[in-house]
């Protein structure tokens, strides 16, 4: 993890944001990678002796942002290797992004066993990485979308998934699961055995069959609306069986391109404190318009727009968490309250980790975001650590 270490610290006189509300003049202090005390006013003074001290000058402050679905960005893709790894983290981070789930498309058995394994080997070094998230290879080919192979899909096995559990030593942290294949429901079974979120996407799944799913114990429904069969009066679809289910999570990708605004208010009046707003970021994000690889695939960005390459197929995204926050915001017109809940105590929550992250609370991580009032970020801390500012 690289950063300037920031081992004490008090930032004051910050308009503090969170999914518990806003308190002006607001201040904390850290020892080391935790909050250890916070309040408004002036009682920061009584924790400053030797301490770095901020003065956030009214600007908001944020917990950091959380990120289940991410593949790559700066130009380096998380299929790619640790330093790859590693490239497009750093992008991410200067975005706001402290703690990542590291999402892998379909690929070869031998492939993903590999990544699995660099990703675990990244998860005992640096505690920003969160783990792994398998976004295939059990998907429908018919919805697979833009930026997965159809070559590497197949449908699960318990063999395949003891190797693939098994590679990523207990850092498999999220799997997506097409729940009509053959199979799927006795693979979530398997899953939610070891451990391991069961999310549902790229799937031809009816109402049914998702809520079955979910009865069976998945809990995130992938990225809402794309690569599923949508909202139909007399076929409701996976979308309005996650709607109705308390337990689950629902990813939404803000850019403004996957979902239009206006939908995605809809989603949030609908599944309230439950959606965590992801970037399902490629390569490109953070970097330029041109062409990319992903899993042996071309794919052509153009204004911010990737897409397979020839086709109008969209293949991820170039977002970053911060600019998600200004699209909830200023396009879906959501309460900011509710936009940085979504993009921080609710994907902690749904990776069981909302007792010490995705809050900014005594006890709780020393991640926090400083961003100016239009929204764009100033300053990040990770862990206790000076990432961008």
């Amino acid at each position: 993890m690289t950063g300037v270490d920031a081992s004490s610290l008090v930032i004051h006189s910050a308009r503090k944001l969170d999914a518990d509300g806003l308190i002006d003049n607001f201040w904390l202090a850290t020892d080391g990678t935790r909050i250890t005390a916070v309040g408004d006013g002036a009682g920061w003074h009584a924790h400053s002796d030797g301490r770095e001290i901020v003065d956030a000058g009214g600007h908001w402050l944020t917990p950091g942002f959380i990120d289940l679905h991410c593949h790559g960005g700066g130009g380096h893709s998380f299929d790619d290797g640790p330093e790859e790894i590693l490239d497009a983290l750093a992008t991410h981070r200067a975005h706001g992004t402290t703690r990542s789930l590291i999402s892998l498309v379909a690929n070869p058995l031998d492939d993903l066993r590999e990544s699995l394994a660099t990703i675990a080997d990244l998860s005992e070094l640096d505690p920003l990485v969160l783990g792994s998230h398998l976004e295939g290879p059990f998907l429908a080919v018919e919805k697979r979308g833009g930026s997965q192979n159809p070559a590497f899909l197949t449908d699960p096995g318990p063999e395949m998934l003891e190797e693939l559990i098994g590679a990523a030593r207990g850092t498999l942290r999220q799997m997506t699961i097409a729940p009509e294949l053959p199979n799927a429901f006795e693979a979530i079974g398997v899953l939610v055995e070891a451990g391991v979120i069961v999310s549902i996407g790229h799937t031809l799944a009816d109402y049914d069959q998702t809520k079955r799913a979910f009865d069976l114990g998945a809990r995130i429904l992938t990225h809402a609306f794309n690569a599923m069969v949508g909202i139909h009066h007399r076929k409701p679809g996976p979308v309005v069986a996650a709607f109705e289910d308390e337990r689950v999570t629902i990813e939404l990708i803000l850019d403004g391109l996957h979902v239009y605004p206006e939908v995605a208010r809809m989603v949030f009046a609908a599944a309230p404190g439950r959606v965590a707003v992801v970037t399902d970021a490629i390569a490109a994000a953070g970097s330029h318009d041109g062409y990319y690889h992903v899993a042996g695939m071309n794919v052509t960005v153009t204004e911010g727009r990737a897409v397979l390459s020839g086709t109008p197929t969209m293949a991820g995204s170039t977002l970053t968490q911060d600019g998600a926050l200004r699209v909830a915001i200023t396009e879906a017109h959501l309460d900011p309250r509710v936009a940085v809940e979504a993009l921080t105590a609710t994907p902690a929550r749904a990776l069981g980790l909302h007792h010490e992250l995705g809050r900014i609370r005594a006890g709780f991580a020393a991640d926090a975001v400083l961003l100016d009032h239009e929204w764009n970020v100033h300053t990040v801390w990770a862990n206790g650590h000076r990432m961008v500012g």
